[in-house]
């Protein structure tokens, strides 16, 4: 992308020109396009038709947080660039809960001509109805949430829904399902639903969370605040980021360490006999 303002997209008017956004800029763009192509996002062998190959169409999902708008703005520029051959349909899913701005996203997406499609699902008084008090919520409410993405996606012929989690995200989710699941697993940058007709990608699945708030910020995007429901689940994840912030106070670098650990397994090197023939194992006789 030029940064000419005849040649620049909307998302990065009044971009910052200092070395240091411009090497923030140049690191984020790196490493989505690594994830991008190191997990197979493009899809490069879809039949053509009439001739000319079709265009996949992906469903950004837009929350209003620094990773979402990070996400939107970084595929917009690798579209730009010729390097991102898909189209992009940019959605918010207000789910209902009190105290929403609900014009925030609108506003902001028409100001950027970024194409979009906003809807209102009431998921919150579903949510509240159906669980009780003092119990977690979070599954239920990301059931839904992802339920209406998906219907999204496919009214809108898109092949992918596309979500803003990021390394950070990532390794959370791994400690927590570590500490509290009894399992080594976590998000992974590119699954296919259950129903098996669409993917959902993470293309900020190497870049951290630290980068994302210092990009949303410099080009001063309106950041809906992240209101925590209280519930276990959102404690659980705090306490694990809290886990992961020391550690990182300690060792810089900690969590880069531990998030290519997840790029490294080695199955022969853990207990599941599922990944594993260790029944077949055999010595030289």
């Amino acid at each position: 992308m030029l940064d000419q303002p005849d040649d620049i997209h909307p998302l990065f008017a009044g971009a910052p020109k200092t070395t240091e956004f411009r090497k923030l800029r140049k690191r984020i763009v790196r490493q989505v396009r690594e994830a991008v192509e190191q997990y197979g996002m493009v899809e490069r062998d879809t039949p053509a038709q009439d001739g000319h190959a079709p265009v996949a169409r992906w469903l950004v999902c837009l929350s209003g947080g620094k990773d979402s708008y990070t996400l939107l703005a970084i595929l917009h520029e690798l579209k730009w660039r010729g390097l991102l051959p898909v189209d992009l349909l940019a959605c918010n899913l207000d789910q209902g809960q009190p105290g929403f701005p609900a014009t925030v996203l609108p506003d902001f997406l028409t100001r950027m001509q970024v194409p979009h499609r906003v809807e209102y699902q009431d998921t919150y008084s579903i949510v509240m109805d159906k669980i009780p008090a003092g119990r977690t919520f979070c599954a239920l409410c990301s059931r839904l949430r992802r339920g209406n993405l998906y219907r999204i996606a496919r009214e809108e012929g898109c092949s992918a829904v596309v979500l803003g989690h990021h390394r950070d995200d990532i390794l959370e989710t791994f400690f927590m399902n570590l500490f509290h699941g009894g399992r080594l697993a976590t998000m992974p940058p590119k699954l296919v639903n259950e129903e098996g007709d669409l993917f959902v990608y993470r293309p900020l699945a190497h870049v951290s969370e630290g980068d994302c708030e210092k990009f949303a910020k410099a080009l001063n995007y309106p950041i809906i605040p992240c209101d925590l429901c209280g519930s276990q689940d959102g404690l659980q994840r705090q306490q694990v980021k809290q886990i992961l912030d020391g550690w990182e106070a300690r060792s810089p670098g900690r969590r880069q360490v531990m998030f290519r650990a997840l790029m490294n397994a080695r199955p022969s090197h853990l207990l599941d006999p599922k990944l594993f023939d260790f029944a077949g194992l055999t010595r030289n006789t």
